[in-house]
């Protein structure tokens, strides 16, 4: 490659320059670090639907006032840990080993959280099940609002918060955040409703305060869907939007 008077010239041509700037731009080792993104994105959305279940039985138990159901919740929560566990071993490890940057950094960072939020939907399946088999175990008590239209809620926003994920989709996670206040003004009517009840009839007080923990651990499951959408809000636009809900667009 050397001419003349030790000039350098280069004897390339362009189709080969084109070649050399693809490998310098996607090197074989983020070629890997891809890959490793996309069974990450697999595990969660596995894991998604493994607590989305739980949650379900749970509030199925529940409504029929199953006990063995409720136990089968309970039983089934050390695999939600397990796998807990291998999700965040796997964020850790590509850390390590890729050392990535921007969207992708940020991706494995969202990750790690999200993977917690799953694990918290979980324990909050766990506790529903706990309700259930107390209220099962109890005198025969109809339920005195729609607790299942309230799940339905919750449950949307949770499937929608992992389809934004999956997708990379910022308004549908922002459309999550603004549906989390309905979930709110339900949980806080169902509070109003048992309490008043609770004053006529004192003796329901025991099954009643069950029902009311029911709903909030729904609230609580729908700000965990919140923070995951709030997680691929920062994913994809960089934002951290945790205290600026007013401001995102439904």
């Amino acid at each position: 490659m050397l001419c003349g008077r030790g000039k350098q010239y280069n004897q390339w041509d362009s189709g080969q320059l084109r070649s050399l700037t693809f490998e310098i731009r996607n090197p074989p080792m983020s070629i890997h670090l891809q890959r490793e993104i996309e069974r990450l994105k697999k595990h969660l959305l596995s894991l998604c639907a493994i607590v989305e279940e739980q949650v379900a039985t749970a509030i199925r138990a529940l409504v029929e006032r199953d006990e063995p159901l409720a136990r089968e919740v309970e039983r089934r929560d050390a695999e939600i840990d397990q796998r807990e566990i291998e999700v965040e071993e796997d964020c850790l490890k590509m850390l390590a080993l890729y050392q990535p940057v921007a969207i992708d950094l940020r991706l494995i960072v969202a990750a790690l959280k999200i993977n917690n939020d799953l694990e918290r939907i979980g324990d909050l399946a766990v506790n529903i099940a706990h309700k259930a088999a107390a209220f099962a175990a109890e005198p025969p008590l109809e339920i005195p609002f729609d607790i299942a239209g309230m799940w339905a809620k919750t449950q949307a926003m949770l499937r929608d918060s992992l389809d934004a994920l999956v997708n990379m989709d910022a308004r549908l996670a922002q459309s999550v955040c603004a549906r989390d206040d309905e979930v709110d003004r339900m949980k806080h009517e169902i509070r109003v409703a048992l309490e008043e009840m609770i004053r006529h009839e004192p003796a329901q007080a025991s099954p009643l305060l069950r029902l009311l923990a029911v709903s909030r651990n729904l609230e609580r499951i729908a700000d965990c869907a919140t923070n995951i959408a709030e997680d691929v809000i920062y994913m994809v636009e960089g934002k951290i939007v945790r205290h600026h809900e007013r401001e995102m667009v439904p």
